[in-house]
């Protein structure tokens, strides 16, 4: 009898402590429940139906009719090819020019704490603000022009050629978002015990071979996490896109992306359904390619 009481008072007091633990995560579950759950429900209601906008709103389901048409929609291929050809060469270069940076501040150069403050300076500089600075640069007879031909360099229409206006917005978002990777990498690096270095001297290791077989490894899970984060926010470019073309993502669709051509779809073109197929698009592409980078880095490893 005595053990029966025990066990109710137990699990009583379990009960007691579960409850406690929900009320306490109560505001984070309503957070989570308001901007994450039920945005995407509504994505997905609105992505099976026609949304009428203009004297009134209606919705008239259409099952995936929506899904079906991005397969012969030309502009979304075109989308999808410049935000991949994007994200295949910004996220590679900032991640390896955002290590350079960490690594040449952690050598202990002189004057380090500025070094940091100039490197950081694009980071905290308004992304609308830096585009119109570029947009300044690129012009043709701009300060980017006059420095190439100055070098004896071909110059280039940066903001009217279809040719090389992504590779103008990718330059600038590398500079611009380098500088932030760059400062986990650095914190990652202070956080590497000197006595692994040390190991490595006494085994003959030099400087390359430490930072080759002893840094790199132990930067991989920060290394993931970059590249990560780099992938999702580069396949999330619409900003710089959309004031380079002035909405268009020209020119001859050469800055148009994802992003860009959902704003079009919804804002534009007022196809409210269309534009929640080809974000739910966008989710799906992104996750694969997450999920693909978290096995080469090793999974549960990482």
């Amino acid at each position: 009898m005595f053990d029966l009481r025990r066990r109710r008072r137990k699990a009583r007091w379990n009960i007691a402590e579960d409850l406690a633990g929900y009320v306490f995560m109560t505001p984070a579950i309503l957070v989570l429940v308001s901007f994450v759950v039920l945005p995407i429900v509504w994505a997905v209601f609105l992505s099976v139906h026609r949304v009428q906008l203009l004297g009134g709103i209606d919705y008239d389901f259409i099952g995936f009719r929506n899904f079906t048409r991005l397969l012969a929609d030309e502009r979304v291929w075109i989308a999808l090819k410049n935000t991949a050809e994007y994200v295949a060469i910004v996220v590679p270069t900032q991640t390896v020019l955002a290590l350079f940076l960490a690594v040449t501040l952690n050598s202990g150069i002189r004057g380090k704490n500025w070094w940091r403050i100039l490197y950081f300076l694009p980071t905290v500089t308004s992304s609308a603000v830096l585009t119109l600075i570029f947009m300044w640069i690129y012009n043709t007879d701009g300060l980017l022009n006059d420095f190439l031909a100055f070098l004896r360099l071909p110059t280039y229409n940066w903001l009217g050629d279809p040719a090389v206006a992504l590779k103008g917005i990718m330059i600038m978002n590398i500079w611009s978002t380098a500088p932030f990777y760059m400062v986990i990498y650095l914190a990652a690096l202070q956080d590497i015990p000197q006595s692994l270095y040390e190991a490595a001297e006494l085994d003959g290791a030099n400087g390359w071979q430490k930072f080759i077989y002893v840094t790199i490894p132990m930067l991989k899970p920060v290394t993931f996490f970059v590249v990560a984060m780099g992938i999702i926010g580069t396949f999330q470019l619409f900003d710089q896109s959309y004031i380079f073309s002035n909405g268009t993502g020209g020119p001859n669709n050469a800055t148009l992306t994802v992003v860009l051509l959902i704003y079009q779809a919804v804002f534009r073109n007022l196809q409210m359904g269309y534009g929640a197929a080809i974000a739910f698009l966008l989710a799906v592409v992104i996750i694969a390619i997450t999920l693909i980078q978290r096995r080469l880095f090793g999974g549960e490893r990482v």
